[in-house]
């Protein structure tokens, strides 16, 4: 009856039916994996509502990459990144995820192969699935600091492979690519025919100033597919826009938007008033970002104020992001670990096996959430820690 490509396990994990019961005796659970900017305090200009209310937004003009206003205002957002991208380059998607789906529709044949960063954020995976595609991982390395491993990314690299994926910076390892790392990346992609996706979701949240602002914009090199949204760009996940900005060489750029007009003409799937108020909305995202740079720095700070020599954990460096990465020595198994602090803490942590941790002993926590719950699971999260008798 169902397709082999929808052959999950659908019951629920570990986390979640203990979770859902301990809610439901009454405990108060703090959660430390909070990312929705929606429900963590975060205060939204009201000049952002009205503009939903333009009596344009009455008129349907289908536009398949978008109505040019709104890509233009994309294409600003790169200008003021130092970079020059031609509105005609910007594509307007419902998400990043429906990105992700008409690019896998563009550049692979079922069978194909992506490369995708491991560890990484648990949706490549998936959304490999669903179009006959087959992920393979190349490694992030950690010495004190995240690292591409280029050799093997490289040699990952066979006929089969159409798609690298880079994010930048990485959810949830904070990391971004150097200079150098990308140089080599783009080399090795366009030497071998191979596109990149750069998922740059989280780009305005980027610490390390030495960091490239975005891999976007280049007229040689490989034919690349930068991506961003308003779901972090401006913390408003339920207003669901995306966009991507098309550079590379103009022998593979202009049939590929040509191509990607049909795609996005197939399912016309941006609605009309988020297009309109696009325009006037990235004008008032610095109100926004101000207040979620505020907030993660605040949080990073206080973790590297908690750790020291003899502390349960170690808070492993990032360049940006909003998550962060601690890791527990002494740990064999992250999903008991996460269960022991959620039954005798009634902290909501993230074990690290979710996101393809090589190495046991990973948590991973979102540094958005509200700061009373922040501290107060912090604490908790440490003192738990700190008693834990024997290793899990």
């Amino acid at each position: 009856m169902f397709a082999d490509r929808t052959a999950w396990a659908l019951g629920e994990n570990a986390l979640t039916r203990r979770r859902a019961a301990l809610a439901a005796a009454g405990v108060r659970l703090l959660d430390l994996t909070e990312s929705n900017p929606t429900r963590c305090g975060i205060t939204y200009p009201p000049e952002l509502w009205p503009v939903l209310a333009d009596p344009t937004v009455a008129v349907y003009e289908p536009s398949p990459l978008g109505l040019p206003a709104a890509r233009q205002a994309v294409a600003r957002i790169y200008a003021g990144k130092g970079v020059a991208v031609d509105p005609s380059r910007v594509a307007l998607t419902a998400s990043t995820s429906e990105a992700y789906s008409f690019l896998f529709r563009l550049l692979a044949n079922p069978g194909d192969e992506i490369l995708v960063p491991r560890p990484s954020y648990p949706l490549f995976d998936y959304l490999a699935a669903l179009h006959d595609l087959r992920p393979v991982p190349y490694p992030l390395r950690y010495d004190g600091h995240w690292r591409v491993d280029l050799d093997a990314l490289a040699a990952a690299v066979t006929p089969k492979t159409r798609v690298v994926i880079v994010v930048h910076p990485n959810n949830p390892t904070g990391s971004c690519l150097t200079a150098d790392e990308w140089a080599r990346v783009a080399q090795v992609c366009a030497d071998r025919g191979v596109a990149v996706i750069a998922d740059e979701v989280f780009a305005e949240y980027v610490e390390d100033a030495a960091a490239p602002r975005t891999l976007a914009g280049a007229g040689t090199g490989p034919l690349l597919f930068a991506l961003g949204g308003l779901s972090k760009w401006m913390g408003l996940p339920q207003m669901k826009l995306g966009w991507m900005a098309v550079s590379g060489p103009a022998s593979l750029v202009e049939p590929a938007l040509a191509r990607l007009e049909i795609i996005a003409d197939t399912f016309l799937s941006v609605n009309t008033p988020v297009q309109r108020a696009l325009p006037r909305w990235l004008a008032l995202a610095p109100t926004i970002q101000q207040q979620i740079r505020r907030r993660i720095a605040d949080h990073r700070r206080c973790l590297r104020g908690l750790t020291h020599g003899s502390d349960p954990f170690e808070v492993l460096a990032a360049d940006g992001g909003w998550s962060a990465v601690l890791r527990v020595p002494g740990v064999a198994d992250d999903e008991q670990l996460m269960l022991d602090l959620l039954e005798r803490a009634h902290v909501v942590v993230y074990p690290g096996y979710f996101y393809e941790f090589d190495e046991p002993g990973v948590l991973v926590v979102s540094l958005l959430a509200a700061p009373s719950v922040f501290h107060e699971g912090l604490a908790r999260l440490r003192e738990a820690l700190e008693k834990r008798e024997t290793p899990c």
